[in-house]
């Protein structure tokens, strides 16, 4: 008596395998990518005249006014390593004094939070500090 075997259980358990496979990889992808840019913005104002620090919550897309600026919040991201977290942020900041030129930005640029003076916000009275992307 000859032993037939099935080869089509093989075949189809190595197709199941891989297709599990590639769906977790897909999904882990869009997790961490999802997890990476935040809808909120979080910044510290310092009015250098009093001396007091203001928490500023943006929401990404809308536009604030705090006193005498305009503040603007784009998009921001979280970094990708735990170790050393990053947060980046597009603002734009108006000041809502300067009437003369209501089209031009004080700040127009990425924002850091480890490392604010490589893209520095210039303003008299004003400092503005990135604290948080969620």
């Amino acid at each position: 008596m000859e032993l037939k075997k099935n080869t089509q259980v093989g075949k189809s358990k190595l197709g199941l395998y891989l297709l599990i496979l590639l769906y977790f990889s897909i999904c882990s992808i869009a997790f961490s990518q999802s997890n990476l840019e935040g809808t909120h913005t979080d910044i510290k104002i310092l009015d250098k005249i009093s001396s007091k620090n203001t928490l500023l919550k943006l929401k990404n897309g809308d536009l604030v006014e705090f006193k005498d600026l305009s503040v603007k919040s784009l998009k921001c991201k979280n970094s990708e390593f735990d170790d050393n977290p990053e947060i980046t942020a597009y603002l734009q900041v108006t000041d809502l004094n300067n009437l003369n030129n209501d089209e031009v930005f004080v700040f127009n640029g990425w924002m850091f939070s480890s490392s604010p003076s490589i893209t520095p916000f210039d303003h008299p009275v004003y400092d503005i500090w990135l604290v948080s992307c969620y």
